[in-house]
């Protein structure tokens, strides 16, 4: 008797291991299959495991069917959201509530070419800015402005951006609200905007001195005239011309500098000898050269090839030269050397005009294209420029496709040299050829 109570329990008991083995391993399958997304299969054992069992295993896979279904949906959705995107020109940025990029467009790139692979990186260790991030704070708490201009700042290089941010739904739940924004880059109006700030304020220091030299001896000859001597009188009205002569030099180089920067800049372009037009330019400016204790040479490296026509605009081309010529001659002491060469370079010719002056401080060799910047300013002034030579001299190499540009050793002299090509790339622009110094 006991014997067989102990075979039917040992009976039972392996029944029940095994029951509990399948269901163990039953498990696992179902386990699997909702961690892979993939319906179970149950073929080889349909009902095994009870009713019950199978109608869980059914709902089961209704249920991986259906998230499947949704997947499949949000990464359609995700793709033509991220293809829009793409598409746009303004930079476009999704971060989910802990400042995790979960989106980026090709737009953004572009304004910061050194955010690379940043999905999935926070905010804050891809693009440093504490103004961004209390606009990203400030928009979750939805008390941002409709727009505000950021400064980005990368060493000595400012990205400066227009934001617009606004809450929207979570693209996964798991992430909390995200937070679209869309960027707008300002820079080039910015920078613009500074340099018309500079301008005008140039301009109007420019004007002022001159201005007020001939206001003071205007009100002084007005309202003294009958006590003023005869020699007093005429010096009074030589100032006053010299001011007046150099506030049209201003004013003529400034119309000059707005016709060359504008969409017709009025250049008339023709095939023209250029050293027989170096040439002519020397001989105009030999004689006052000459005077002012300066000798002037001209060097020619290159034949034949030197008497090719080339297009160019010869009232503009002869203007850069003489730009340059008048620059050698103001700034070098009496006896300075000022020497011309011109040679042929390739595809380019190419004209030098150096001079054994004082020469050009290295700090300020980037800046003397600039408009109204002068190495020694009180001198320049005195010495009757306007500043805006180099500047011009600059637009019109440029508008015929060629470079510009200056070296110099101070105590040792300074060589600004232009090219202009052979064949006139960028010589375009109608019109009437402008107003001329």
């Amino acid at each position: 008797m006991t014997v067989a109570l102990i075979v039917v329990l040992s009976i039972a008991l392996l029944w029940t291991v095994v029951r509990l083995w399948r269901h163990g391993a039953a498990l696992r399958r179902l386990q699997k299959a909702i961690f892979t997304k993939q319906p179970l299969l149950r073929e080889d054992d349909p009902g095994a495991l009870g009713e019950s069992w199978d109608e869980f295993c059914d709902r089961t896979n209704e249920l991986i069917e259906e998230v499947n279904h949704l997947q499949t949906l949000r990464s359609s959705q995700l793709a033509q959201f991220e293809a829009t995107l793409g598409s746009l020109r303004e930079a476009v940025l999704i971060v989910d509530g802990n400042n995790y990029i979960l989106l980026a467009n090709q737009a953004l790139h572009e304004i910061f070419p050194q955010a690379v692979n940043i999905l999935g990186q926070r905010l804050e260790s891809v693009l440093h800015s504490a103004g961004l991030l209390s606009h990203v704070e400030a928009v979750r708490r939805q008390l941002a402005p409709p727009q505000q201009e950021i400064e980005f700042v990368d060493g000595n290089t400012s990205t400066w951006v227009e934001v617009t941010g606004t809450v929207i739904p979570p693209l996964d739940p798991a992430r909390g609200t995200c937070a679209l924004f869309v960027l707008h880059d300002v820079t080039r109006q910015k920078r613009l905007e500074r340099v018309r700030k500079e301008f005008v304020a140039n301009v109007s220091h420019e004007l002022r001195t001159p201005l007020s030299v001939i206001k003071g001896y205007v009100e002084t000859l007005v309202d003294g005239q009958e006590g003023v001597a005869p020699e007093d009188r005429a010096r009074f009205l030589l100032t006053i011309q010299r001011h007046t002569e150099r506030l049209n030099s201003i004013l003529e180089d400034l119309l000059l500098l707005s016709r060359l920067e504008s969409v017709t800049p009025g250049l008339k372009p023709e095939a023209h000898d250029p050293a027989a037009l170096v040439r002519s330019v020397i001989d105009d400016y030999r004689a006052r050269a000459e005077s002012a204790g300066h000798p002037l040479t001209l060097h020619e490296e290159g034949g034949a090839d030197l008497h090719s026509p080339i297009p160019l605009d010869p009232l503009r081309v002869s203007q850069v030269l003489g730009n340059l010529l008048d620059n050698a001659l103001r700034h070098p002491p009496r006896g300075a050397r000022i020497d011309v060469s011109l040679r042929s370079a390739g595809d380019e010719i190419q004209v030098s005009v150096r001079d054994t002056g004082p020469g050009i401080p290295a700090a300020d060799l980037p800046h003397i294209f600039e408009r109204f910047y002068r190495v020694d300013k009180g001198r320049s002034r005195d010495t009757g420029g306007t500043g805006l030579g180099l500047s011009i001299v600059k637009h019109i190499v440029q508008l015929h496709g060629g470079r510009v540009w200056a070296e110099s050793t101070p105590g040792s002299g300074s060589v600004f040299h232009f090219t202009l090509p052979r064949r006139g790339e960028g010589a375009g622009g109608s019109g009437g050829s402008g107003s001329s110094r």
